[in-house]
This record gives C-alpha cells, sequence and structure tokens, in this order.
C-alpha cells in the first residue's frame, strides 16, 4: 500500500483560509475613543488640581528632606516627638528672619523715604560733574523727573494702604498653603515608610529590594543636596553682609537675607540677587560702593559656580551639568520657582531610579546567561551495574 500524499504538497490542495480583520471595525474605533476620552478628562482633572498637586509634590519633597534629621532623632525618641523637635526648628528660622529684618526695614525704609530727595540730588550732583552723563541729562533730562518723583514720595506714603492690604491678602493665602503643605509633610513623615513598605510587601522579593535600594538612594542624596545648598547660601549670605556692612550700605541684614533666598534658586538665583543688592547700594556710597559690590559679586559668583556649587552637585546628585539645565527649565515653567527649586534633585531621583531599573535587567541577563538550561550527559550519574 503506498504511503499517502501529504494534502499540503497537492497541487490541487485548497489553499489555506487567511481571516482578514478590519482596519477599522466597530470594536477598534470604540475603545481608541474610549482611550482618547480618559486621557482627556485625566488631563482636565490634573490641571483642575494642580494646586493640591503641587502641594503634595513639595510636602514630598520636604518630608525626603526632613527624614534625615527625623530619623537621627528617632533613635533617641518616638517618631512623633522626632517630628514635633524638627518642625519647632523649622518654625523658628521664619521668627528669627523677622525678628532680624523687620525693625531695621522699617527703620531704614522711613530714613530712605525721607531722604530719598537727597539721593537724588546726589545723583544729579555725581551726573553734572561727569561730561559723559552730563550729556545724557542735557538730552533726557532723567534726573529732574527723578528729583520731581522724589518730591512727590512722602505725600504718597497714605496710599500705600490699598498695596498693603492686597499683600495682606496674598499673604493668608500663602500662610494656608504652608500649613496645609507642613500638615501633609507631618503625615508622609510619620507613615510614609509604613505606606511604602507595605506597597513592596506586593512585589517579588528582588523587585522590593532594588525598590527599596533606589529609595534609600534617593533620600539620600535629596537630603545631601538640600545641606550643600543651605550652607551655600548660607555662606553667601554671611560674606554678603560682611561686604555690605564694610560698605556702609543701608538694609545689610535685609539684603544679606535676599542673597540667601536668591542662592538657593540654581543657575540664576545669585545673579538676580546680586542685581537687586546693586540697585539698593546706588543709595549708599555711590558710586564707590556699587563699584565694589559689583566686582565682589562677580568674583564670588565665579567662586560658587566653579569650586562650591560643582563639589555640591558632585557629592549628593552627580548630575550632568545639561540635565540639571533642562531640569531647572522644566521645573521652574511648571511650578515657578518652587519647580526651580526642587528641579535638580527630583533630576538626581530620576537617574538614580533608572539607574537602579538598568541594574537589574543588566543582573537578570546575566543570571539566564549563567544559569545552566538543565542537567547535561557529564552531569548524568552511570547507571548502576545489573545484580
Amino acid at each position: 500500500m503506498g504511503v499517502p500524499l501529504d494534502p499540503r504538497n497537492r497541487r490541487d490542495a485548497e489553499p489555506p483560509t487567511i481571516q482578514v480583520i478590519p482596519a477599522f471595525s466597530p470594536r477598534i474605533i470604540v475603545r481608541t475613543l474610549v482611550i482618547f476620552v480618559s486621557f482627556a478628562i485625566s488631563l482636565y482633572l490634573v490641571y483642575l488640581l494642580r494646586k493640591p498637586i503641587g502641594w503634595v509634590l513639595i510636602a514630598t519633597f520636604l518630608a525626603v528632606a526632613l527624614s534625615g534629621p527625623v530619623n537621627v532623632l528617632n533613635q533617641w525618641m518616638r517618631r512623633g516627638f522626632a517630628i514635633t523637635i524638627v518642625y519647632f526648628c523649622l518654625l523658628l528660622i521664619p521668627i528669627g528672619i523677622g525678628a532680624l529684618i523687620i525693625p531695621p526695614l522699617v527703620t531704614q525704609g522711613n530714613n530712605l523715604i525721607q531722604n530719598l530727595p537727597r539721593y537724588a540730588q546726589d545723583v544729579q550732583d555725581y551726573t553734572n560733574k561727569n561730561e559723559r552723563l552730563r550729556k545724557i541729562e542735557a538730552d533726557y533730562n532723567i534726573t529732574e523727573k527723578l528729583q520731581q518723583q522724589a518730591d512727590k514720595l512722602p505725600a504718597r506714603v497714605g496710599d500705600a494702604a490699598n498695596v498693603l492690604g492686597n499683600i495682606g491678602l496674598g499673604l493668608v493665602n500663602s500662610l494656608f498653603a504652608l500649613f496645609t503643605i507642613l500638615v501633609l509633610t507631618a503625615f508622609l513623615l510619620g507613615s510614609g515608610a509604613g505606606w511604602v513598605n507595605r506597597m513592596l510587601e506586593l512585589r517579588p522579593p528582588e523587585h522590593s529590594t532594588r525598590i527599596r535600594t533606589a529609595l534609600d538612594h534617593m533620600g539620600k542624596a535629596v537630603g545631601a543636596y538640600v545641606g550643600g545648598v543651605l550652607a551655600q547660601a548660607t555662606l553667601a549670605a554671611v560674606l554678603a553682609y560682611i561686604v555690605l556692612a564694610i560698605l556702609g550700605v543701608p538694609f545689610a541684614g535685609a539684603l544679606a537675607i535676599v542673597i540667601f533666598f536668591s542662592d538657593l534658586v540654581p543657575l540664576v538665583g545669585a545673579t538676580i540677587g546680586a542685581v537687586l543688592v546693586g540697585v539698593v547700594t546706588v543709595f549708599g556710597d555711590f558710586p564707590t560702593a556699587t563699584i565694589i559690590w559689583v566686582i565682589y559679586s562677580i568674583a564670588y559668583q565665579q567662586i560658587e559656580n566653579t569650586l562650591i556649587q560643582p563639589q555640591i552637585q558632585k557629592r549628593a546628585v552627580n548630575v550632568h551639568p545639561f540635565i540639571v539645565l533642562v531640569a531647572v527649565l522644566f521645573g521652574s515653567t511648571l511650578l515657578g520657582v518652587i519647580g526651580a527649586l526642587v528641579a535638580i534633585p527630583v533630576a538626581a531621583s530620576v537617574q538614580i531610579a533608572i539607574r537602579e531599573w538598568w541594574d537589574f535587567r543588566h543582573d537578570q541577563t546575566m543570571n539566564d546567561i549563567i544559569a545552566p538550561a538543565g542537567p547535561t550527559a557529564a552531569d548524568t550519574p552511570p547507571p548502576a551495574p545489573a545484580v
């Protein structure tokens, strides 16, 4: 009997049936519309909740930054007491700053208003002594206009009530936001670690170990960056106060606080603070104080940019300067000044997460290559001799 032919080799075999799925079936169209509408609704909800979402992000950053001192104090006391002590120290900072700058600010501000006509006259006298400035003055009559506005300034002090009212309303809103952020931060400090541990228990052990390592590295990077930036801003403020006090510039203490907060903003903060202080030096020993301050600011910023700040980034975050620039641009666009402040540690955290994920995938690949596929012939024991 002959061997039957394979139907696939027969010329008269029927061709296989191919099911053609239409490119735009109703099911695909409905699914695409549902995904698109869900995504649009999600974006709209994020837009509506952008303010509380921003508060939660800021609270998360503060919780990570404050977890270091809280964990240190937690070794000797309960965590609730440790959080209370850290919060008490945080409250002392604005109280100390207010006690430092408000009394001299009020006194010297009043003196500035009263002496502003004299300052304008000094500028005019200096302009008259300089031939080039005198020509500019003759063309545009700048000092006369300044003198007219300076003479009107004491009479306009009462008009500042409306401005102060608007400032007070904004201050109330800012205080409410600050209180909400501090409450969220306290909850994250108290229970955040427990939430993370419970979520990690749902993952396989090898995954949870990697995630925990990445989170620990992120926390250390954020804490080191915050500590380094605060030390950098403190050094800049102290040196600025010394220089301004020697030059006899008014508002030396308040201007040092301005330098401190502006130096916290990466890339452009130090320049903005130096320009603001430079404007105030015009009302001091002009032009000597202004020239000396400009020279000092340029020299110190070079030292800070080449020596101090690279050491902080190297020890804390180790982020490439290009990534720093992009992160600051994105952060400032999304959240303004707050976004610029947290941009670098967030970029460092993302970099750490990507590096840990890459190492995990690399280890898995190497284990798959090294692990034997099964017992080989050499590993098989010889059969027992027959009895």
